[in-house]
């Protein structure tokens, strides 16, 4: 492997480019209706974060490895002046990418996370996730069924399953790289430094249904980020441009003019 691996990812259309990062346990291949309608306004790059999707898999994850990943995919494509949306914990990789390359971003786009602290919260996914044995579970029911003793949400195992892919003829595997994400799961809910600033257009999505950004979080969203507001999408919750795309995009699409 060279030092550094590119991010796979998907490039469609032609323009300005507008860089697409998934969440945690999530992958590009999520944003791709999304990204077909955005494909007709900009390049769009649907990416995989390492250790998800199609990306490498490596030991080391948190934010500051992911924003040198893409880093390293802007030189390669020799990307300037980019959008970036980013879902998530890929919200949270564009924040601190802003901050860190300014010069690099033109307009920034966070959907439904704040800079501040998470708590850790994806415990019972991830014991689900270790509970499936691909030697017992051999089929994709039985991958489900397993994962439903200790995630109920049929929502989250059905986004969950989306991972789940034929290594090889009888032999299923996860695409994210399980035991790194296990290990690292408290880097997911890493707050911004403090002190760090990004002075362009920035706009915060959220959920109407989503607890991740309360008006608690206002003050260090206009603390990090001066040049920003925040919109709300109705009838949706965290996964807002899953579950209401037509607002998320019109409201992108207004903002990104």
């Amino acid at each position: 492997m060279s030092k550094n691996p590119i991010l796979h990812s998907t490039i469609k259309g032609i323009g300005k480019p507008l860089l697409i990062l998934h969440g945690y346990f999530g992958m590009s291949d999520n944003w791709k209706t999304l990204g077909n309608q955005f494909s007709e306004e900009f390049q769009v790059h649907l990416i995989d974060q390492r250790n998800h999707g199609r990306s490498f898999h490596e030991d080391e994850f948190n934010y500051d490895v992911l924003v040198e990943d893409l880093y390293n995919y802007l030189q390669h494509y020799q990307l300037e002046k980019v959008h970036i949306i980013g879902h998530s914990m890929g919200g949270k990789t564009a924040m601190l990418f802003a901050v860190t390359h300014p010069e690099l971003v033109d307009k920034l786009i966070v959907v439904d996370i704040s800079p501040r602290k998470y708590a850790p919260h994806h415990n019972a996914i991830l014991a689900g996730l270790n509970a499936v044995d691909f030697s017992v579970q051999n089929t994709r029911t039985l991958v489900d069924k397993k994962l439903a003793e200790l995630i109920p949400e049929f929502g989250v195992r059905q986004f969950l399953l989306k991972n789940v892919y034929w290594k090889e003829k009888g032999q299923l595997a996860y695409r994210f790289n399980l035991a790194s994400l296990t290990e690292n799961n408290p880097e997911i809910g890493e707050g911004l430094p403090s002190f760090t600033i990004f002075e362009k257009e920035t706009l915060f999505l959220k959920g109407a249904k989503s607890d991740y950004i309360t008006q608690n979080e206002t003050p260090i969203i206009e603390a990090h980020f001066p040049n920003s507001k925040i919109v709300e999408i109705k009838n949706a919750g965290h996964w807002l441009h899953a579950e209401n795309p037509k607002d998320f995009y019109s409201e992108v699409l207004e903002f990104l003019g």
